[in-house]
């Protein structure tokens, strides 16, 4: 792969999808279930610029990507956004509410992987749309929505999984369990440089695949 326009724009695209819709699903279902935070702080929104995190957002996948096309490695996409304030306390239910809360970002990431799904089938050689950038583009928004949903699903505190790992322990040992937050972006960076993190990763993004491939009958 060339390392080009065509090819920053084509990931570019798919990862800001993927994080705007992402971070504003938190936003949108903590309000459904009580916390006003996020909406007034302009966060359940689509523009991307309320979410964007210069690092995590551009500067380490754009790092990450460019690595991959000098080298010829195999992608690997990480990065983050500016999180989505929840005050868990203004919940209605809060132990409960934050299982839907937290899983709300995940659950839009693999339903953008479904949408870009639909896209990659429709433009396939003799397909309805036929366009090899749309076919690219699509495959990478597949690649990036399903690495998102399985990196946030890993019950780690502060991800989302640990998330909803809080929310279905008992109260003394969930307690104890959100003790490990403030070590916890050590602990995902430690996995990430030590390789264990792909394979932590990949059950949950091969269980995304096979959902996609039954959902739209892909075989």
């Amino acid at each position: 792969m060339e390392l080009s326009l065509a090819t920053i724009v084509l990931w570019a695209v798919p990862v800001v999808f993927a994080i705007t819709l992402h971070e504003a699903a938190h936003g949108y279902v903590a309000r459904r279930f009580g916390d006003q935070t996020a909406y007034m702080l302009g966060r359940v929104t689509l523009n991307p610029l309320k979410h964007i995190d210069p690092i995590g957002t551009i500067a380490v996948p754009g790092f990450l990507i460019a690595l991959s096309v000098l080298t010829r490695a195999p992608l690997f996409i990480f990065g983050w956004a500016k999180p989505v304030p929840v005050n868990f306390g203004n919940l209605h239910h809060p132990k409960r509410d934050m299982f839907w809360v937290a899983g709300a970002g995940p659950f839009a990431n693999f339903l953008m992987a479904v949408g870009w799904a639909i896209l990659l089938k429709s433009a396939v050689p003799g397909g309805l749309i036929d366009s090899d950038g749309l076919f690219e583009m699509a495959k990478a928004g597949i690649d990036v929505n399903l690495v998102l949903m399985a990196l946030n699903l890993l019950p780690i505190p502060p991800l989302d999984g640990g998330r909803i790992a809080l929310s279905l322990l008992p109260g003394p040992l969930a307690y104890r369990y959100s003790r490990l937050e403030p070590y916890g972006f050590m602990v995902v960076i430690l996995l990430l440089v030590t390789g264990v993190l792909n394979y932590l990763m990949l059950p949950i993004m091969r269980g995304g695949e096979y959902a996609i491939r039954w959902l739209l009958g892909l075989g």
